[in-house]
């Protein structure tokens, strides 16, 4: 278009103004017009004072639908959406400063109604004439509207694609410097944009702890290999929690203008995914488990075998940090536990199991799945405001629990309770499959207590809960084979109600029910393992006996256990009842080899006593005498006590060089009105099976002490005495109370010494050694007796504090001819001596032992070459004649 600053606008030729030019130009103006007609843009020039159209080019007649003519007829406010008003401000605005041009952005009205949006600049020129022109270039802006809300729509379905799929990206240089992001960068990790990461060490502040060495070591491969590199981490958001993303680095091309490298840095939230996989994998635990218990239904046998195994299986299989099972005691108002797994410890020592209400604040989780017969859950024990265990759960690791309880037709018998490290672990569907699994347990309980009691039907008595004959025969066979590998004897004792029948027909079966009832817990009572009862036959009952010493301790069993049961009467149907009964006894091996043939041994024993009318019978008559033989010397031993007839016999120790008395052993004889002056092998057995031996044992203390003081008070030169103390006595706890007791008397402490077995000392030697070293404070000394026979250590011999030893007489019989008893006794004396220790033989009956042992530096001797053992008066005699050196040249008594 021509400067229309130069071209003359005449009136009558007003549609032509602007574009007349002198003739010499005509053809110049005809290119430049076809040129301005064929622009892309629309051209217009407005006359300023009239306010219309004085030219326009082809390309605007076009785009609006006009002819050229017609839009010459309008003014700008006739195509534009703004008043004459606007539009002569804004023009005189450019009038007002030529040498500037201003822009617009609005619409033209087409012909047809329609509108062209456009983009135009406007500028004021003045023309040949004087008056001022604005002239406007305007460009459709239809197609880069179009391609504005393409690219608009592209990147809002570029965000909601990001959005859906929780992506964001950024940009960082080579030392992880944040250059710019996507806007949705600052949403996905729930910050304010401004608080955005905007270093490396910034960023890496944010990754969770457990996370840093994989994520630094991901991204130092990445660098150092500029290669693409994905890291799966947790980030933490601006909320606090705790975001998985998956973040991809890729390397950006060509290098920055600093030659840095560029990293593009995609980021995806993968909470969701990673939270399905994990409830995918704890519902893969939950199946595992809930199949591992199914097969244990198939083959538990016991309540307690299918509990142990569940919870075991929850544990290794489930991944659960904890499980248990217990039982509802509705009596007591308690959930038991009986079997658990994984972290327990000292868990049930303050778990909260009540299914009573019994303080505020609520049941416990136990309890409420107890009474509201469904499963209660905690998803996030630390931040619930439930009833739990809080600081021993976080000791364990525990975020979730489950209580589900075990529901048998419509009651709650138990509960089944399981402990997860993770928060949120039981949804609804785990929940689904825990429930089918305690409905599983409870099933498996229900079958496992019918065949419990199918089992029960077929080896115990229903009215007493006693073993039957089967199960009793059972477990005698299982005692037998063990007595036979350990050369032991046991027995049978098989007890007959006498008359049961008449009491059954009198009273009723119901009251013979209950007499049988009241002597099986009688039975109970005795503290004898149940499993060696049993109720073989209606009125009858049978006892194992282990471990048996002698009949004769049987014997005395059998007279206290029927004492422990019978003396008192029974109360039936309202009144009091005595009964007894007979016992038929048989005893293994002698009165046979298996189960079976005891019984029966027993069953024709129980005969014998009831047609005889004995309390009790052996087997065997023979054995029967026997027993009862033995139990009369037993009883005249209980009266040689009360009776004093006892007496203590000494005899001598001399000394081997001198041949003069260095002390005398004290022995205990019994001198029976019946039977005279009885040998100690007859009786001490008996004294030590009954016990008596401690009674017997403290009066020969008291006697030995109280010779002691009268051979002194006669003047004599008292030897000490040695007393023999038996197991039975070291073993009570006031031993060394019983000992100073003894001794001790008017201020003057009697010369009495010990003497101990070496057997004794082997046992219990800790407490022993404590025992006589007290004994040894109070002056009194002390001697292994029988050294040689028994099993000592030396490292304990080293430690008792002993005096001197005694060899047993067994070597100093045979040393003479058997050199390898002399060499032991050789041995003996110098091992003691080597711990300044004084060695006594016993049992020297000629001069060649004696010889012997003096060549062996023995220090003592003792036996029937100097003497035999001597009543008191007896001793005195000697005492005087060792005085004047007679007693050790021949022997006495």
């Amino acid at each position: 278009m021509a400067d229309v600053r130069k071209v003359p606008v005449p009136k009558e030729h007003a549609a032509d103004a602007g574009l007349r030019l002198v003739a010499g130009e005509r053809t110049h103006l005809e290119r430049l017009r076809l040129a301005l007609d064929h622009a892309p843009d629309m051209l217009f020039v407005i006359d300023h004072a009239e306010m219309r159209f004085v030219d326009v080019n082809q390309t605007a007649c076009d785009l609006l639908g006009y002819t050229r003519s017609e839009l010459l007829a309008k003014s700008p406010q006739d195509i534009l959406p703004h008043t004459r008003a606007e539009l002569e401000q804004a023009y005189a605005a450019l009038i007002g400063d030529p040498s500037r041009s201003s822009g617009l952005t609005s619409h033209y009205r087409c012909k047809d109604g329609s509108r062209v949006p456009f983009e135009s600049k406007r500028r004021a020129v003045r023309g040949a004439d004087g008056r001022w022109l604005i002239v406007v270039a305007s460009r459709d802006i239809r197609p880069m509207l179009a391609a504005t809300e393409a690219l608009r729509e592209s990147e809002a379905a570029l965000r909601r694609g990001q959005a859906m799929a929780r992506l964001a990206h950024a940009v960082t240089d080579q030392d992880g410097a944040l250059l710019r992001a996507s806007d949705n960068l600052a949403h996905l990790l729930g910050m304010d944009p401004q608080r955005l990461p905007r270093t490396g060490r910034e960023w890496y502040g944010l990754v969770h702890p457990d996370d840093h060495a994989h994520f630094r070591e991901a991204a130092i491969t990445a660098a150092r290999s500029a290669a693409h590199a994905e890291i799966k981490y947790r980030l933490r958001c601006g909320d606090g929690t705790w975001m998985h993303v998956r973040h991809l680095i890729e390397p950006l091309e060509p290098l920055a203008a600093d030659g840095g490298r560029q990293w593009f840095n995609t980021l995806q939230d993968i909470t969701e995914q990673v939270r399905a996989e994990e409830r995918i994998a704890r519902l893969t635990r939950v199946y595992a488990v809930l199949s591992g218990i199914n097969g244990l239904i198939v083959r538990a046998t016991s309540r307690d075998e299918l509990f142990e195994a569940a919870c075991r299986v929850a544990v290794e299989q489930g991944g659960f940090c904890m499980a248990w099972i217990g039982l509802v005691d509705r009596d007591a108002g308690l959930v038991r536990p009986m079997a658990s797994a994984g972290a327990v410890g000292d868990f049930f020592a303050t778990a909260p199991l009540a299914i009573l209400e019994t303080r505020p604040g609520g049941y416990g989780l136990a309890g409420r799945a107890v009474r509201e017969r469904k499963p209660i859950v905690s998803n996030d024990v630390h931040g619930d405001s439930q009833r739990l265990m809080k600081a021993e759960l976080a000791a364990r690791g525990i975020d979730s629990v489950a209580i589900v309880p075990l529901i048998r037709g419509e009651e709650v018998v138990g509960i089944l309770a399981l402990y997860a490290a993770e928060i949120g672990f039981f949804d609804e569907e785990e929940l689904r499959l825990l429930v089918e699994l305690a409905g599983d347990i409870a099933f498996g309980l229900e079958h496992i207590e019918k065949s419990e009691k199918l089992d029960y039907l077929a080896y115990y008595d229903v009215l007493t809960g006693l073993a039957n004959r089967t199960l009793f025969l059972e477990r005698t066979e299982q005692q037998v084979a063990a007595a036979r590998s350990s050369y032991r004897k046991l027995a049978i004792f098989l007890m007959d109600i006498e008359r049961f029948k008449p009491i059954n027909d009198a009273l009723g079966r119901q009251a013979g029910d209950a007499l049988l009832t009241q002597i099986a817990e009688r039975m109970r009572q005795t503290g004898v393992d149940p499993a060696r009862f049993g109720k073989p036959a209606a009125d009858q009952f049978a006892v194992l006996g282990l471990d048996v010493k002698s009949e004769e301790a049987l014997a005395r069993m059998v007279e206290s256990r029927l004492k422990e049961l019978f003396e008192r009467p029974f109360r039936i149907a309202g009144q009091e009842l005595r009964v007894s009964v007979r016992v038929g006894i048989a005893v293994f091996p002698n009165d046979g080899g298996d189960a079976e043939t005891l019984f029966r041994n027993a069953e024709a024993a129980l005969k014998k006593a009831k047609a005889g009318g004995e309390r009790y019978l052996f087997h065997t008559a023979e054995l029967t005498g026997q027993v009862a033989e033995r139990l009369s010397l037993e009883n005249k031993l209980r009266q040689a006590l009360e009776r004093e007839e006892f007496v203590l016999h000494y005899q001598p120790k001399i000394d081997l060089e001198t041949r003069r008395i260095a002390g005398v052993e004290a022995l205990i004889r019994w001198q029976s009105p019946e039977l005279g002056l009885v040998a100690p092998g007859r009786f001490i057995p008996v004294l030590e099976e009954t016990g008596l031996i401690q009674p017997v044992g403290h009066w020969a203390l008291l006697r030995a002490s109280s010779d002691y003081r009268a051979w002194v008070s006669q003047g004599l030169s008292a030897p000490r005495i040695a007393v023999n103390v038996s197991p039975l006595q070291l073993r009570q706890r006031d031993f060394v109370q019983r000992i100073d007791e003894a001794t001790a008397g008017n201020g003057r402490r009697a010369g009495i010494d010990l003497e101990i077995t070496e057997s004794l000392m082997m046992a219990n030697v800790a407490d022993n050694i404590d025992k006589l070293n007290a004994v040894r404070r109070l002056g009194i000394n002390i001697a292994i007796d029988d050294f040689g026979t028994g099993y000592s250590s030396l490292g304990y011999l080293a430690r008792l504090p002993v005096q001197s030893l005694k060899i047993d007489r067994s070597f100093i019989e045979t040393m003479h001819f058997d050199s390898s008893a002399m060499t032991l006794v050789s041995t003996i004396i110098s091992l003691a001596h080597s711990m300044r220790l004084k060695v006594i033989a016993e049992g020297v009956e000629t001069e060649d032992q004696a010889k012997y042992l003096r060549l062996l530096r023995c220090d003592e001797m003792q036996g029937y070459l100097i003497s035999r053992p001597l009543a008191p008066a007896a001793l005195v005699d000697f005492l005087r004649r060792d005085a004047t050196g007679e007693a050790g040249a021949s022997p006495s008594g």
